[in-house]
């Protein structure tokens, strides 16, 4: 099993781990970088609070993630990072953005990187790929990655089979780079378990959602306040490309149409836009709420610095005692 540095404690609540020194931050908390959720506003708060914030690219054009770069940088001075959907038909622009406009950190979902990297590295961009499984992390850390985000199926949105519990100290055992554990992950007890397993730092996504400077609509902030441990479902297995959102009556009619053997077409064509529906129009019935099974734990609409503090005092509260804080 590989030995990683222990965590050190400094003045009050503060942590150090491997991933705050590598990515120059307070505290190791990652905001995910959520498609039409993880805007500018969004990832500004989060970085000032000591954390990373990142900016969903998703399938955004690259003007669009420039601009949000630049605004970005009008509200903050700390670290931030851009997340990359690499199956996005503007990746090979968006990679150059980043590297233009001088961002820190990268997150990549949906494909490999490694055709980006050397340009990544000459601009002295952190890559930090998200993975669902140990072999593609093996694969991530030989074509150069500085870290790796090791996300269960509790996540929202598209999600792999592995629960964080069994995934996170397998891929830990596995590579010999930071792992970040993400996935069912809501306060420091989560914070604290990751890493037990391991991890060096969590990324969180749902709670995040759910915090002033997040701009997502009243009624998604609602629906993710309301949830209960039964409302979360995943659509989208006999496609193989599940995806993990609050119950409402568009996950309904998509699973009836996947048991009734519909075709990929139609699928497709019922969640078409979905997201952003729910996101900006603030459609919770029929859109697409993408929220983690740690929905049900979220219960109060915080400011992202006072969400940090709170989650890094219980975590400290929990382990701040331990050797692993050195």
């Amino acid at each position: 099993m590989r030995q990683s540095k222990s965590f050190k404690k400094k003045r009050g609540c503060n942590m150090k781990t491997e991933v705050t020194e590598l990515l120059g931050i307070e505290y190791p908390i990652i905001q995910g970088g959520m498609a039409w959720v993880a805007e500018y506003h969004l990832a500004a708060g989060v970085s000032n609070a000591g954390g990373l914030g990142l900016i969903g690219a998703a399938s955004a054009p690259e003007e669009w993630v420039r601009e949000q770069i630049r605004e970005a940088k009008k509200l903050t001075d700390k670290p931030f990072g851009v997340n990359i959907m690499l199956m996005s038909p503007y990746a090979d622009e968006v990679a150059k953005v980043v590297a233009e406009e001088g961002v820190k950190v990268v997150t990549t979902g949906a494909g490999n990187p490694e055709k980006y990297m050397k340009m990544w590295k000459e601009a002295g961009v952190k890559v930090i790929p998200v993975v669902a499984s140990v072999a593609l992390a093996k694969r991530m850390e030989r074509c150069g990655a500085d870290a790796l985000v090791a996300e269960g199926t509790e996540a929202g949105g598209h999600i792999g089979e592995n629960t964080t519990m069994v995934l996170v100290p397998q891929i830990v055992d596995a590579v010999n780079i930071p792992v970040i554990a993400a996935g069912g992950i809501a306060d420091g007890r989560g914070i604290a378990a990751t890493f037990m397993l391991g991890a060096r730092a969590v990324q969180m996504g749902t709670h995040f959602v759910a915090t002033k400077e997040s701009m997502v609509h009243e009624n998604y902030k609602n629906a993710i306040l309301k949830a209960k441990d039964i409302d979360s479902r995943v659509t989208g297995r006999t496609t193989g490309h599940p995806v993990r959102a609050l119950r409402n009556q568009m996950t309904k009619q998509y699973l009836d149409m996947e048991k009734a053997g519909a075709s990929f077409e139609e699928l497709e064509h019922l969640t078409l836009g979905g997201l952003r529906r729910a996101v900006v129009d603030g459609d919770v019935v029929n859109g697409s709420v993408m929220a983690g099974q740690s929905a049900a734990m979220v219960k109060e609409i915080l400011s992202c610095e006072e969400l940090i503090q709170k989650l890094v005092k219980e975590t400290d509260a929990l382990i701040g005692g331990l050797n692993i804080y050195g």
